[in-house]
């Protein structure tokens, strides 16, 4: 593929619902401006930019896609990202490397969750919008009526810029209302005809259009004058204004068409570059430097600056880092400094990818997206700068998994391949965690859902051969006692030669929540030798780390030594670390011990309609609402304090709970006792 300059490239993100038809759509694209010579289904798992065996399988996008091609005379880089939400960091990968987000919604579903969840990511970001009406051809389509949810949801600056012509099976074209001409599509693959208006809906296009006109004049003085005056006004001066108010994400213009029936593609991708941004229309991209924050241009001729967006490991070619040119030019073998590491980086051949196809390049622009093979120490999120200029992309905040399972592997000789290849997904995918639990001695994963943690376990087996089995998470327990209570810990053994001999008299004492461990020695004239101290606190501490009365480690309690005895000749470091464990486990038998459980600070955002659903169960999880809030337009946070073991998969229950809608942040806050009803049953689940 030949290079382009920054004016003439298009990054679009293709965001939207799973189902809407994002890569039915991109399929469509290419094959219009034929980049690929037959269109593929998502059905049969032969599309572009479905192609993991995963996604083959499932019929489903999984992970974000590349899909260069070339329209009338631009270069168009299409990021299809999934639409599910267990995947919406890619999602959110997708719309900081794009400079116009395409929200492809179906004209049958409406709009829908993840169509909200982009739009609103897009809009924190600053980001251009238009949307595509998608599956016009489909029983049950109405424009009408998703036009009337995009306005509601989405605000007045939602444009129309076509009309659909014909219903359902009847669907055949377009009404083009800056031209204010029909585009009718006899088949797939034919070339549409420009015709008049259809007769029947002449009245609905002139009104429709006369109020698109009118929206569009009113941010240029000098239109708007001429309108008022009665002058025509061009559609190519209509086009550049409009590409002004998308440029300023004030406008959101709407198109239309199908993409199995291939009505209304061209159009919007005729749209994508006559009215959408390129990289020289957005902010410039702030940077973190030495002498402080700085401002990079998309500059040809200026330093060269890379963002690495993606990584993916392939079976062929090895690491592939998917990379956007913020200034500069990259040729191929151009060396760069990644300044996390100061390691030094060449750049071999450059390519693109369009799904799992490479395309060599001869250079890289400021302005474009493309790949490179091999890079030894650079991942997800790294800059690539000039050696001596450590400037780094300033990144955003990370993505907070929200379930977590624990996985072991099922041959116990593949603990060691497991966390390899685990660390390896983890370059590919930056919403995956990894941890090894000490307390618990569970490895856990974690990530944005159960679908996504799935689909991990799948990709473990089928890339590095590792089988794994999942577990319920351990919860971290504590144990703590309510009251004082002595008794004698003794350790006497005698053996052929020297023996053991310990005793040490200590007493426990609850402290207040969070006080953690005190050792107190109060022993007088000798009764324990002073070298032998530190071996009975060590004994207690050792004890308490390890397990209480239930079989869980001891925490806030003050213990005190007060007596003891020795033998000459038998005493020693052991016996007397032995007494010390032996008394602190019989003392705490005697003190009320009592079961102390995590509690989390959990907070939801929901509509307000789901409020009241979402407080009733978290009532039902034992849970002590904190407060509410308001979070945003239509929005409220709910705030309450909950016991970590009734959440653990929250994150599923939220989503049934409110069709989606919801979504949460979770964190440890403190401990609390274990309501006494439920003690036996955890105290089982710790025998098992």
């Amino acid at each position: 593929m030949k290079s382009f300059p920054p004016a003439k490239i298009r990054n679009v993100a293709l965001v939207g619902h799973g189902g809407a038809g994002k890569t039915s759509l991109a399929e469509a694209l290419l094959f219009c401006a034929g980049a690929i010579s037959r269109m593929g289904r998502v059905e049969d798992g032969t599309t572009t930019t479905d192609f993991d065996p995963e996604e083959v399988r499932r019929h489903l996008s999984l992970s974000l896609s590349l899909a260069p091609f070339e329209h009338d005379g631009f270069k168009i880089n299409l990021l299809d990202a999934p639409g599910y939400a267990d995947f919406v960091g890619d999602m959110h990968t997708a719309l900081r490397v794009a400079d116009l987000a395409v929200l492809v919604v179906s004209a049958v579903e409406g709009v829908e969750v993840q169509t909200e969840a982009a739009w609103r990511l897009a809009s924190e970001l600053g980001l251009p919008r238009m949307f595509f009406v998608n599956k016009l051809d489909r029983e049950r389509a109405s424009f009408d009526r998703t036009l009337a949810q995009l306005q509601e949801r989405f605000g007045a600056g939602v444009a129309p810029l076509e009309l659909p012509i014909g219903e359902e099976a009847g669907f055949r074209g377009i009404a083009d209302l800056l031209t204010d001409t029909a585009v009718l599509y006899a088949g797939a693959g034919a070339t549409p005809t420009i015709a008049e208006i259809p007769e029947d809906m002449a009245a609905r296009e002139h009104e429709v259009r006369d109020h698109l006109v009118e929206g569009i004049v009113v941010a240029d003085d000098d239109l708007m004058m001429r309108y008022l005056d009665g002058d025509s006004i061009t559609p190519k001066e209509l086009e550049d204004t409009l590409a002004r108010g998308v440029a300023a994400a004030s406008v959101f213009p709407v198109a239309c068409g199908s993409a199995t029936k291939l009505i209304g593609i061209d159009r919007l991708a005729q749209f994508i570059v006559e009215v959408g941004p390129s990289p020289l229309d957005r902010p410039p991209v702030r940077v973190e430097a030495p002498g402080g924050a700085t401002e990079v241009a998309p500059d040809p001729s200026g330093q060269p600056l890379a963002l690495v967006y993606r990584t993916v490991a392939d079976a062929y070619v090895g690491k592939v880092s998917f990379l956007k040119v913020l200034s500069g030019t990259i040729r191929p073998d151009t060396t760069l400094t990644n300044p996390r590491t100061h390691a030094d980086e060449k750049l071999h051949n450059l390519f693109t990818m369009r799904g799992k196809e490479q395309d060599p390049l001869s250079e890289l622009p400021a302005g474009d997206i493309g790949a490179v093979a091999k890079l030894s120490d650079t991942l997800t999120g790294d800059t690539l700068a000039p050696k001596g200029t450590p400037v780094v992309v300033t990144p955003p905040e990370p993505l907070t998994p929200v379930l977590t399972v624990a996985i072991r592997p099922k041959s116990k000789g593949d603990e060691d391949k497991l966390m390899t290849s685990l660390h390896r997904l983890q370059d590919e995918d930056q919403t995956l965690h990894v941890r090894r639990d000490d307390e618990t001695h569970q490895t856990l994963l974690s990530g944005m859902g159960d679908t996504h943690l799935s689909i991990v376990t799948e990709r473990l087996l089928r890339k590095f051969g590792v089988e794994v089995l999942t577990d319920d998470v351990k919860v971290a327990y504590r144990e703590t006692i309510t009251t004082s209570a002595d008794a004698e810990g003794k350790y006497k053994k005698q053996t052929g030669g020297h023996g053991q001999f310990g005793v040490a008299f200590l007493k426990v004492e609850p402290m207040d929540r969070g006080g953690g461990f005190e050792f107190v020695d109060k022993i007088v004239g000798g009764a324990i030798p002073r070298q032998f101290i530190p071996a009975v606190e060590k004994g207690v501490m050792e004890t308490m780390a390890t397990a209480g009365v239930f079989g869980y480690p001891v925490v806030d309690v003050r213990v005190t030594v007060f007596d003891g005895k020795f033998h000459p000749v038998d005493s020693s470091e052991m016996s007397f670390k032995m007494a010390g464990s032996l008394g602190f486990k019989d003392a705490m038998a005697k003190a009320g011990p009592v079961l102390l459980e995590p509690i989390s600070v959990l907070e939801v955002t929901v509509p307000i309609a789901y409020q009241g659903d979402v407080m009733g169960d978290l009532n039902s999880r034992r849970g002590r609402v904190q407060g509410t809030e308001v979070a945003g337009l239509g929005e409220q946070m709910v705030t309450a304090l909950v016991p970590t073991s009734e959440i653990l998969r929250y994150a599923i229950d939220l989503r049934s709970l409110t069709g989606g809608r919801g979504r949460f942040s979770v964190r440890h806050d403190h401990y609390d006792v274990l309501p006494a009803h439920l003690v036996d049953k955890v105290a089982k689940a710790t025998a098992e």
